[in-house]
C-alpha cells in the first residue's frame, strides 16, 4: 500500500513528461513550417495559402495569408498589389466561414482601401459581395441589394456574376418576391451552364431554398440532392453540410420528423468538425422544433438553449454596431483620401505654375544671351567685311594701276638679288613663260615642264625659285594665277564669269584648291571678292 502512492506519482511525471516533449514536438514543428513558409515567394506562399484553404486546413492557410499581409511593402509591384487583396479577401472569407463577422468586415474594408490606393477595379465585385454576405448575416437585406448592385457595375468576369445573381435570387426570395427571385437565379444558372468551374452548386441550393418558400416541395427536394451531389463532386464540405441542413428543414416542414433528424445530424457533424458556427446555430433551433414536436420536451430545451447561446454570441447587436462603425470609419477614411488626394493635386498644380515660372525665366534668358550672342557675331562680321571691303578696295587700286602703268624691265628685278649671268639669264626666260598665260594656265602646267622650256634641271629651277623670289614654285605659279583671275573679276564683264569658271580659265583643276590659294594670297575669299565686284558693277 505504501508503493502504490509512489507508482501513481512515478505515472504522474511520466506522462507529464511525455506531454511536455509531445508540446516541445508540435511547436518546434510550428516553427520548421513557419520558417519554411517564411522562405517561399510571396507568389509561392499564395498559392500554398490558396491549398491549405481548399483542404480546409483553416489555421495553415491563415498562417500563410498573414505572411503576406504583414509582408515588407513592394507598392510599385502590380503582382504584389494583386496578390496582398486577395489574401485579405480570403482571410475575411475564412473569417465569414468562422462567423467573426467582425474581423471578416475589417479585412474586406482593408482590402477595398488598398483597391482604391493602387486603382484596381478587378477585385471590387469580390469584395462588395461578401460585405453583401455579411449584412445578410444581420437580415440587412437593404444595404446588402446595394452592395451586391455595385458588385455586379464593377464585374468585369462574367463567372464571377454567378455568385452575385444567386445572393440577389436568395434576398427577394427571403422578401417574398418570388418572381425577381427566380429571374436572377435564372441567370446565375445559364452563367454556371457556360463554365465549368463555377460555383453551380451554391446555385442549387438556392433554387431549392425558393421552391420550399413556395412550397413546391418536390422541386426543392430535387435542387437539394442535386447541390448536394454537386458538392460532394467538388469536395465542397461548406454547401455540403447546408444541403444537409436543407433537406433536414424541408423534411420537417413536410412531416418527416425522422429524416428531417437524420439530415441535421449529418449536418452537424460537419459544422461541429470545421467550427461552421451559422449553420449549427439553426441546425439547433430546428432540432429543438423537432423535438417539441415529439413531446421530448427536456431535449428541446437543451438544443433551444444552445441556439440561443450560440445567436446570442454570433449575432449580437454589439458585433453589428462594431460594423457598423467600421463602415463609418471607411466611409471617413476615404472622404480624408479624397481630401488628402485634393491637396497633392493642388500641390502639384502650385509646383507645376512654380516650375513653369523658373523654366519662363530660363527661356528668357536664353534668349537674351542668344541675342547678345547673335549681337557680338554680328558686329564682328560686319567688322570683319569692312576690312574685307577695305582690302578688296587696295586690291582694285593695285590691280588698276598695273593696268595703266608700263612695267619696266629694270622694275622686274627690283628685289631680286642674281648670282652669276647665268642664273639672271634663267631668271628672265622664267619670267617670261610665267607672263604667258596659254603655258601657265594650263591645269598640267608644272615644275618639269618649266624645267624642260628653260632646257634646265628642275632640281636648279626649284632652287633658284625659291632663293630668288623666297617662296616654292607652286606659289610663284599661284601669284600669277590668282592675279590674272582678279582682273577677270575685276573686268566689267565679271558678271558672267562663276567662281568654278575662273578657276578653270587660270588653271586650276578644282574649285577647292582655287579658293584656298586665292585666300592665301589676297586674305579675302573668291566668294566675297565676286561678289563685292557685282555690287561695285550694280552701283
Amino acid at each position: 500500500m505504501k508503493r502504490l502512492p509512489l507508482l501513481l506519482f512515478a505515472i504522474l511525471v511520466f506522462f507529464n513528461f511525455g506531454y511536455a516533449q509531445k508540446r516541445n514536438s508540435d511547436f518546434s514543428n510550428n516553427n520548421d513550417l513557419l520558417s519554411n513558409f517564411q522562405r517561399l515567394s510571396t507568389q509561392q506562399l499564395f498559392d500554398t495559402a490558396n491549398y491549405y484553404l481548399f483542404k480546409n486546413s483553416i489555421d495553415t492557410a491563415l498562417l500563410c495569408y498573414g505572411l503576406i499581409i504583414n509582408a515588407p511593402a513592394k507598392s510599385n509591384d502590380t503582382e504584389w498589389q494583386e496578390i496582398i487583396i486577395y489574401s485579405y479577401i480570403s482571410t475575411a472569407f475564412i473569417y465569414d466561414d468562422m462567423c467573426d463577422y467582425f474581423s471578416a468586415y475589417k479585412y474586406l474594408i482593408d482590402a477595398l482601401l488598398l483597391c482604391e490606393k493602387y486603382n484596381m477595379i478587378s477585385p471590387q465585385p469580390k469584395i462588395f459581395n461578401n460585405l453583401g454576405n455579411i449584412y445578410v448575416h444581420f437580415n440587412q437585406y437593404d444595404v446588402a441589394k446595394t452592395y451586391y448592385q455595385k458588385a455586379i457595375m464593377l464585374c468585369e468576369d462574367t463567372l464571377s456574376l454567378d455568385l452575385v445573381y444567386n445572393n440577389l435570387g436568395f434576398i427577394e426570395a427571403s422578401d417574398g418576391n418570388f418572381e425577381n427571385a427566380f429571374y436572377y437565379l435564372e441567370k446565375a444558372l445559364q452563367i454556371c451552364k457556360y463554365h465549368k468551374e463555377s460555383h453551380l452548386n451554391i446555385v442549387l441550393n438556392s433554387m431549392g431554398s425558393m421552391y420550399q418558400e413556395i412550397q413546391q416541395y418536390d422541386s426543392a427536394y430535387f435542387y437539394f440532392q442535386y447541390s448536394l451531389k454537386e458538392s460532394r463532386k467538388n469536395n465542397d464540405i461548406y454547401d455540403e453540410m447546408c444541403c444537409l441542413s436543407n433537406l433536414g428543414n424541408l423534411f420537417f416542414e413536410t412531416g418527416k420528423k425522422d429524416s428531417a433528424l437524420f439530415y441535421i445530424h449529418l449536418s452537424n457533424v460537419i459544422a461541429i468538425e470545421n467550427n461552421y458556427l451559422q449553420t449549427l446555430t439553426d441546425n439547433y433551433l430546428t432540432i429543438s422544433k423537432i423535438e417539441e414536436s415529439k413531446g421530448r420536451t427536456k431535449s428541446a430545451l437543451e438544443n433551444l438553449k444552445k441556439y440561443v447561446t450560440l445567436k446570442d454570441s454570433i449575432f449580437s447587436t454589439e458585433i453589428f454596431g462594431d460594423i457598423n462603425q467600421l463602415q463609418r470609419l471607411y466611409e471617413i477614411s476615404k472622404t480624408n483620401q479624397q481630401i488628402e488626394q485634393l491637396f497633392i493635386e493642388q500641390q502639384i498644380k502650385e509646383g507645376t505654375i512654380y516650375y513653369q515660372k523658373i523654366i519662363q525665366c530660363i527661356i528668357l534668358i536664353v534668349l537674351l544671351l542668344v541675342s547678345v550672342v547673335l549681337g557680338i557675331i554680328y558686329a564682328q562680321k560686319r567688322k570683319l567685311n569692312n576690312a574685307y571691303k577695305i582690302l578688296f578696295e587696295k586690291h582694285i587700286e593695285i590691280i588698276e594701276l598695273t593696268k595703266n602703268v608700263p612695267e619696266k624691265k629694270t622694275e622686274k628685278y627690283k628685289n631680286v638679288t642674281f648670282n652669276g649671268e647665268k642664273q639672271r639669264e634663267i631668271v628672265e626666260n622664267m619670267l617670261l613663260i610665267m607672263e604667258d598665260s596659254s603655258i601657265i594656265f594650263d591645269s598640267e602646267f608644272s615644275l618639269a615642264k618649266l624645267s624642260v622650256l628653260l632646257q634646265c634641271n628642275h632640281v636648279a629651277v626649284s632652287q633658284i625659285i625659291n632663293t630668288t623670289f623666297k617662296k616654292n614654285f607652286r606659289m610663284l605659279l599661284n601669284s600669277y594665277r590668282i592675279k590674272e583671275a582678279q582682273k577677270l573679276l575685276s573686268s566689267p564683264e565679271a558678271g558672267k564669269y562663276t567662281i568654278e569658271a575662273v578657276a578653270n580659265t587660270v588653271g586650276f583643276k578644282s574649285p577647292n584648291a582655287f579658293r584656298q590659294a586665292f585666300k592665301n594670297i589676297t586674305g579675302l575669299s573668291p566668294g566675297f571678292y565676286f561678289r563685292s565686284i557685282q555690287k561695285d558693277i550694280r552701283f
